[in-house]
């Protein structure tokens, strides 16, 4: 297949393009990118130089990748942004290189990337997520396969969200949350199981119901953290699932966002 450039745009003769690469009106691409085949770039778009993207990716007006981290601790150091295969970045999308030499800036395949979301420094987006309008992910920002970020929603440097996730439209996350919860909330609190996504993704009853009680015991007991995790290790350790949420639990620096009280809704509904 024949690669398109149009007329209008800048594209660096040591740009490496892949098969089927179509560049529209006033792009810029610059030196040290990558771009895989069959990937499409509306106009107006802006590739700064140490950017990778994958193929059959779509990149509409104004996406910019690879400017500089906005991080006081950045030095000039060689960095990078990567996006992975299938990925859509709607219009005004910004992806920022990561701080640190080496270090990059991920978006995983098959993300979905809604218009003006701003991804950081050093974040690491997991496979087929979705992110609605005007989120924003600050710097160092973890999170897993699968999950959806609500508009409008904004991350805390550094938090963690596990897989399977869902983060409601306006919320102000600013502690990690463990897999296959939804959370909403300014502060964001844990509001029961992403019983919707579970489902959707083929999650049976059985595995939703282990799930849901360990999240009782862990969250919802007279146990401490502590003690809980250690009895669900006793119990469940063998679960896949159930290792998961424990191991995340205990890998968590920032803690855990919290339960609602008793007044507020938990995990009725399955």
């Amino acid at each position: 297949m024949s690669i398109f450039i149009h007329p209008t745009a800048l594209v660096s003769n040591k740009a490496k393009l892949g098969d089927g690469v179509w560049i529209g009106p006033y792009c810029i691409v610059c030196d040290d990118v990558e771009i895989g085949s069959e990937t499409r770039l509306e106009a107006f778009v802006t590739v700064r130089d140490h950017v990778k993207i994958g193929r059959k990716c779509l990149l509409c007006e104004h996406v910019t990748l690879g400017q500089l981290p906005q991080d006081f601790g950045y030095k000039g150091e060689l960095s990078w942004v990567r996006i992975g295969d299938g990925v859509t970045l709607r219009e005004n999308v910004t992806v920022h290189r990561a701080s640190g030499e080496g270090n990059e800036t991920v978006v995983s395949g098959g993300c979905f990337i809604m218009e003006g979301v701003h991804i950081g420094h050093n974040v690491f987006v997991g496979p087929d997520c979705v992110i609605a309008s005007k989120a924003g992910l600050a710097g160092y920002v973890s999170v897993g396969k699968k999950v959806v970020l609500g508009g409008l929603c904004g991350i805390h440097q550094f938090v963690r969200i596990g897989d399977y996730c869902m983060i409601g439209g306006l919320s102000k996350v600013v502690k990690d949350i463990p897999p296959f919860l939804i959370v909403d909330g300014h502060p964001a609190k844990i509001r029961g199981l992403n019983v919707v996504g579970l489902r959707r993704n083929g999650f049976n009853q059985q595995e939703r119901s282990l799930i849901k009680e360990a999240y009782k015991k862990l969250l919802r007991s007279s146990l401490t953290l502590k003690d809980a995790l250690s009895l669900l290790e006793q119990e469940k350790g063998n679960s896949a699932l159930i290792r998961e949420i424990i191991d995340f639990i205990k890998g968590s620096k920032r803690g855990i966002s919290p339960w609602p009280n008793k007044k507020e809704k938990g995990l009725e509904n399955d």
